[in-house]
C-alpha cells in the first residue's frame, strides 16, 4: 500500500525500517561453540561477575540481577554497528512469527476504533470466516468478558484473541440488524502472507507486491505466476524491510541464468562466499522492473542490486535504505539470543550495499537516514550524495552505478508532497480519516452489496474483480460524503480551511474513496486501487511498453 507520508510519518516508518531490517536473517556463516574456559574471556567475564555479586550483596537497595545483567548486555551490543542487537527471550518468538509466516489465533484483521475491536476483514480459510464472522462486526465481549470501551490496547487484544491451535474462544459480536450474536472459534494456525498484491495489471503483466521476505515467499510469488505467459513483471519492494537470505536468494535465482553472480559476502572471521544462479529459472526472459524506496532494505536490496547490476531490468523509484550487513543469530542459554554482524553484502559489480557508520553511534546513523529528506533528495535527484570514488560499471551493458549505501534507481521519481496541509496530515496520522471509513462502511455495507455486487473470499476471483470493477467505476465521493467527513475531523479537533481544501481536496476525495475499498474488498484490492493513480506504478507500465 502506498504510504501517505510527511515528515513526522517519514520519521515513524524510518524507525519501523529499523527495526525490520535487522529481522535479516544470514544463511549460517560461522560455526561457532562458545569455549567457556576461553582465557583471553575469563578475566573479563570473571570481571562481570564480581560486579554482579558486589551488586546483590552490597548495593543500598534490592536489585533484580536479571535486569541489570540485561541492560549491560543490551549496552554492549549498542557499542557495536547500528545492526547488531540483543534480543530477550520474551522478544525473540514474536520478531520470528512474521518471517516463519505463521501463528495461531482466530485469523482477522482489525481496527480499534473508540475502544471498540472492529472487524476489517477475514482472513479466507480461517477459523473466523469458518463461523461467519465478517468485515464489520463488531467484537463486544470474549469468554463472557466486555470488552468494548474499555481502554483497548494492541497487547491485549492479541492476549484475547491469539492462542495455541485447537483451544476454543467464545466471542459476543454485534452486528447491524440483528441481535448480538455469540460464536465459539477455535484457534488454528493463520498464514502470513508477504504477498501483499498479486495480479495481472495488464494483459500479460504481472504486479506483485512483496511486504518482506519470509519463508512462504517463493511459493507466494510464484504460485501467481503459474501457467502465464507473462510480456513483462513488476516486482513492488517499497516499504520492504527484508527477511530471510535464503528466501530472497531462492526467488532472485528465477531471474538470471546459469553462472551469474547474483551477491557475495565477506567478513573478519568469514571468507568470501558467493552466490550464483543456477540456471533453473522460469522468468530469466521476461521484461522486468523493480520499483524501491527509502523503505526498501536488505534483501530487497540484493535483489534490486542484482537486477541492476547484471542489466537485468529497470529499478524505479527513490534511493533505497542501505542495509547490507549480514547478521547471525546466536543463541543465549535463557532463550534470548544476540544478532551478531558477521560480514558485509557486496553487489555482483563489487558495490557495498550497506550505508556508512560510525561504531557506537547508531542515533547518528539514523539521522544520516532522516536527513534525506530534510536535504531534499527525497524530492529532487540531484541532491543525492553521490562519491565519485565509489563509481562502479554494469557487467552486461557497462552502465555507470554508484556504490555508498543504498541503491539508486535507474529511474529516479520524486515523492509527491503537492497535497500535504496541515489538517490533512494531523486527520492521516490521528487516524481519524481510517476511523470515519470504518464507521461510514459499516453503516453503508448493505448498501454497497445492493448496488455494486457481493464480494466473498468463497466465490471466484472473476466475480470479486468484477464487483471491484464495479464499485471503482461507479462510486465517486459526493459532497454529501465529503461534507459528513469534515464534519467528524472538526467534532475531533481537525478543521479545514478553504485553502487547505484547494490544496488537499481531491487527495481527500481519492483518500477516502481508497479506504471503503480496503474495508469492503481487503489490502489487495486497496492496491488495485491505487495503483490507477500510482506514479511509480504507470511509471513501470509505461517502460515494460
Amino acid at each position: 500500500m502506498k504510504k501517505i507520508i510527511l515528515l513526522s510519518i517519514l520519521l515513524i516508518s524510518c524507525i519501523g525500517v529499523s527495526l525490520r531490517a535487522q529481522t535479516y536473517l544470514a544463511q549460517p556463516r560461522i560455526k561457532q561453540t562458545i569455549n567457556f574456559n576461553d582465557p583471553k574471556l575469563n578475566t573479563e567475564a570473571t570481571k562481570f561477575k564480581q560486579l554482579l555479586y558486589l551488586l546483590t550483596n552490597a548495593y543500598v537497595d534490592t536489585l533484580s540481577m536479571s535486569r541489570t545483567s540485561e541492560e549491560a548486555l543490551i549496552a554492549m551490543m549498542q557499542q557495536l554497528d547500528p545492526h547488531s542487537v540483543y534480543i530477550s527471550a520474551k522478544d525473540a518468538k514474536e520478531m520470528e512469527e512474521p518471517l516463519l509466516g505463521k501463528f495461531e489465533g482466530i485469523g482477522i484483521e482489525y481496527a480499534i476504533i473508540k475502544d471498540t475491536l472492529t472487524v476489517q476483514s477475514v482472513i479466507p480459510g480461517g477459523p473466523s470466516e469458518k463461523v461467519g464472522l465478517r468485515a464489520g462486526d463488531k467484537i463486544n465481549s470474549v469468554d463472557d468478558e466486555v470488552i468494548s470501551g474499555t481502554k483497548l490496547t494492541q497487547a491485549r487484544v492479541l492476549k484475547y484473541l491469539r492462542g495455541d491451535k485447537g483451544t476454543k474462544v467464545r466471542v459476543g459480536v454485534i452486528r447491524r440488524g440483528e441481535s448480538e450474536l455469540n460464536l465459539v472459534i477455535t484457534r488454528d494456525k493463520i498464514p502470513l502472507n508477504t504477498v501483499s498484491c498479486a495480479y495481472e495489471i495488464q494483459p500479460g503483466i504481472m504486479y506483485i507486491r512483496l511486504s518482506s521476505f519470509g519463508a512462504e515467499t517463493y511459493n507466494e510469488v510464484m504460485v501467481p505466476l503459474r501457467g502465464k505467459t507473462l510480456r513483462g513483471l513488476i516486482v513492488d519492494l517499497r516499504g520492504n524491510g527484508g527477511g530471510y537470505l535464503h528466501t530472497a536468494l531462492k526467488l532472485v535465482n528465477e531471474f538470471f541464468k546459469q553462472g551469474q553472480l547474483i551477491l557475495y559476502s565477506e567478513g573478519r572471521a568469514v571468507p568470501r562466499t558467493d552466490d550464483y544462479a543456477d540456471g533453473s529459472g522460469r522468468l530469466q526472459d521476461v521484461p522486468l522492473v523493480v520499483i524501491i524506496d527509502e523503505n526498501s532494505a536488505s534483501a530487497s536490496e540484493i535483489l534490486a542490486g542484482a537486477v541492476q547490476d547484471w542489466d537485468r531490468g529497470t529499478i524505479i523509484g527513490r534511493r533505497s535504505f542501505g542495509k547490507g550487513l549480514v547478521q547471525q543469530q546466536f543463541p543465549l542459554q535463557d532463550g534470548a539470543m544476540v544478532r551478531v554482524t558477521v560480514a558485509r553484502y557486496h553487489t555482483p559489480s563489487g558495490r557495498v550495499i550497506q550505508s556508512p557508520y560510525k561504531m557506537g553511534k547508531a542515533e547518528e546513523y539514523y539521522r544520516s537516514f532522516y536527513e534525506r529528506f530534510i536535504n531534499g533528495e527525497s524530492f529532487n535527484q540531484d541532491s543525492i550524495k553521490i562519491n565519485d570514488s565509489l563509481k562502479f560499471k554494469t557487467l552486461r551493458l557497462g552502465r555507470t552505478v554508484y556504490g555508498g549505501g543504498g541503491i539508486i534507481p535507474d529511474i529516479y521519481m520524486p515523492l509527491d508532497t503537492s497535497y500535504y496541509s496541515k489538517s490533512y496530515l494531523a486527520a492521516v496520522n490521528r487516524g481519524i480519516l481510517s476511523d470515519f471509513v470504518s464507521i461510514y462502511s459499516d453503516n453503508h455495507r448493505s448498501e454497497f452489496i445492493q448496488k455494486y455486487g457481493v464480494f466473498s473470499a468463497s466465490q471466484s476471483e472473476e466475480l470479486n474483480h468484477k464487483t471491484f470493477n464495479n464499485f471503482v467505476q461507479h462510486f465517486e465521493v459526493s459532497d454529501q460524503y465529503l461534507m459528513e467527513f469534515l464534519e467528524y475531523a472538526k467534532h475531533n479537533g481537525i478543521g479545514f480551511t478553504n485553502e487547505e481544501l484547494i490544496k488537499s481536496g481531491q487527495k481527500l476525495r481519492s483518500y477516502l474513496k481508497g479506504l471503503i475499498v480496503r474495508n469492503l474488498y481487503g489490502l489487495d484490492y486497496y492496491i488495485r486501487y491505487d495503483n490507477l493513480t500510482d506514479k511509480e506504478v504507470q511509471k513501470a507500465l509505461e517502460k515494460l511498453k
